[in-house]
């Protein structure tokens, strides 16, 4: 990756890879990239058997040294102030998904990529659902065909008790943010599934 990016790193309710995604935004700063963290109102408002809310803000904001953005009004600046040089949103849950395909803007993370687009630049999406391959699909394949959409590389993901699955590879955000910066969608898009048949 050339040079320092701003990077939104925006997180939606996929809350059991919120460790994979927290710890990419950490390896992201470490970097020597500027993180400019989202949430969305789940995302923010949300404890789970996953964690507390209030504790996933606090490591964002330890990462990146700045408030997390978590309201529609303060992710709406982005595009105009032209805050980000990339935009990922990781996990992508497929609520999140499919109203970035159908255009609709009512959260934090949707406004954020709404505001970010209009200025033509990457939107990085690390899908996590239980329904890819389901309902879905018709959606994340929107996206795809998306310009200025790209992909981080996705699996399924235990696929004998959940066959609709997938979850992106949280370890390749790097790689994919370094090829969307640069235009390019990251291959092989669709990644082999593990021989244990976990993410």
């Amino acid at each position: 990756m050339n040079g320092k990016l701003r990077i939104g790193f925006a997180l939606t309710g996929s809350f059991c890879t919120f460790d994979k995604a927290i710890a990419a935004a950490r390896r992201l700063k470490e970097a020597g990239h500027e993180i400019i963290p989202i949430m969305s109102f789940n995302a923010a408002g949300m404890d789970t058997r996953f964690g507390k809310a209030q504790e996933h803000i606090e490591q964002l904001e330890r990462i990146s040294g700045r408030g997390v953005i978590k309201t529609i009004e303060g992710a709406e600046p982005i595009g105009p102030k032209k805050m980000l040089d990339v935009l990922v949103v990781a996990p992508c849950t497929a609520n999140t998904a499919a109203k970035l395909a159908l255009g609709i803007t009512d959260t934090p993370v949707t406004m954020a990529v709404k505001s970010h687009v209009r200025n033509s630049l990457p939107v990085v999406i690390a899908i996590s659902t239980n329904d890819a391959l389901a309902a879905a699909a018709k959606n994340i394949g929107l996206l795809q065909s998306f310009k200025n959409y790209y992909f981080v590389p996705y699996r399924q993901d235990c696929f004998e008790k959940k066959p609709f699955s997938a979850v992106a590879d949280f370890d390749l955000i790097e790689n994919t943010v370094a090829e969307a910066a640069e235009g390019r969608q990251v291959q092989p898009l669709i990644l082999q599934i593990k021989a244990d048949g976990q993410p």
